[in-house]
């Protein structure tokens, strides 16, 4: 079968990686409906990813790794999706936070070296961890109440982190904690250990195996040099685009479902299936007009993150495109809803999980307020003189 979302495939390179997600995808998808009703962290589906060799794709091939580009990425991370939105999610974090600290190389060396080749030689993963119930989500610039406390040798670290996705799974981690006796928050790298609990808290609509589970940290000690004072350049925050090909990805697998069920179902007072039904056309035509729009946007922008010399300059389109594409996609999954009618609200299809789980891009950064006030600035910033 011919599919048009095959064109944004560029090289033989990419054709075989995409259609080895494609195999991974489908087995994921098998297993995705087992995970969403327990609210269980997929450990298969991650020993798969490690065997695939795909959580080193980012890093730098100085240290081991592919250092595919930003494109290559988002492309990847839609095809998992449309397997399992859960694990394309969790895992988009740990390889979108690879690209963003190779680009920015804003950690000491010496560390992201150390974390390079562990995630070569032994499918290590990273996450940062700063979301707090007090603070919410630290994109809207809240004090952390994670504190870190100057001990001989480094610190100690105390506090209780939410939505950890990829939590079950890493032996490390990264930790926003406020220091105060410099007034300031720092970032820390953070080894697992006795005293860091896991407290299962993730019971949620949508996205319900990303492990995303509270952390709780009690005198943890951080040796001096794991504090990682930033550094380096900006990137406009590019990485962050691994969020809106998720969503793209479900919203591509319930379009799918859609049309094969346009396509095979026919009510007993019809000849045809209901595919031809005008209505019905309309509202496939709808799903395209949405779907191709977000493609569009996605892949453009990405592609010009690739090229672009001056990315910081790309932060409002950044933020457009995660807006454009996670809206069009709940709208995408809504409309594949009506098409196969009541049918869609049963368990034992994949529909109504790909409904709970889009909608959870709403709560995924740069929000869409924070987008729109963004974009704002930036076209009256073009009429200061």
């Amino acid at each position: 079968m011919t599919r048009w979302v095959d064109q944004y495939i560029r090289s033989e390179e990419q054709r075989t990686r995409v259609t080895e997600m494609d195999k991974l995808a489908a087995c994921f998808a098998e297993r995705a409906s087992t995970h969403d009703r327990e609210g269980s962290f997929p450990f298969d589906n991650f020993a798969d990813l490690r065997e695939a060799g795909y959580l080193k794709l980012t890093v730098p091939k100085a240290y081991g790794g592919d250092e595919i580009s930003l494109y290559d990425l988002v492309t990847l991370q839609e095809r998992l999706a449309y397997g399992d939105g859960s694990t394309a999610l969790a895992v988009g974090w740990h390889m979108g936070q690879i690209l963003h600290l190779r680009t920015t190389q804003k950690w000491p060396k010496p560390i992201f070296a150390e974390l390079c080749k562990a995630i070569v030689n032994e499918g290590a993963m990273i996450n940062t961890f700063a979301s707090e119930a007090a603070s919410g989500s630290p994109s809207r610039g809240g004090k952390p109440e994670t504190t870190a406390v100057a001990v001989d040798g480094g610190w100690l670290i105390s506090g209780r982190k939410t939505f950890s996705t990829l939590s079950p799974i890493l032996d490390r981690f990264v930790v926003t904690a406020y220091i105060p006796t410099e007034d300031c928050a720092s970032d820390f790298l953070v080894t697992r250990g006795e005293q860091i609990k896991l407290i299962e808290t993730w019971d949620t609509l949508g996205m319900r195996a990303t492990g995303s589970h509270d952390v709780v940290l009690d005198q943890v000690f951080v040796p001096a040099a794991n504090r990682l004072i930033s550094q380096g350049t900006d990137d406009g925050g590019g990485w962050l685009l691994h969020i809106p090909a998720c969503y793209l990805g479900i919203a591509l697998a319930a379009r799918d479902f859609a049309l094969e069920f346009a396509n095979r179902y026919r009510p007993n007072n019809m000849e045809k299936p209901i595919s031809a039904i005008p209505s019905v056309q309309h509202s496939i035509g709808e799903m395209e007009v949405e779907l191709r729009t977000a493609h569009t946007m996605l892949y453009s922008i990405a592609d010009r993150w690739d090229q672009e010399i001056e990315r910081p300059a790309l932060k409002a389109d950044l933020g457009l495109a995660k807006y454009v594409v996670t809206n069009n996609a709940i709208k995408v999954v809504d409309i594949a809803m009506r098409i196969v009618g009541g049918t869609s609200l049963s368990r034992q299809l994949p529909l109504e999980r790909y409904y709970r789980d889009v909608r959870a891009g709403l709560h995924n950064p740069p929000m869409d307020n924070a987008v729109i006030q963004n974009l704002a600035a930036a076209a009256l910033g073009e009429f200061v003189k």
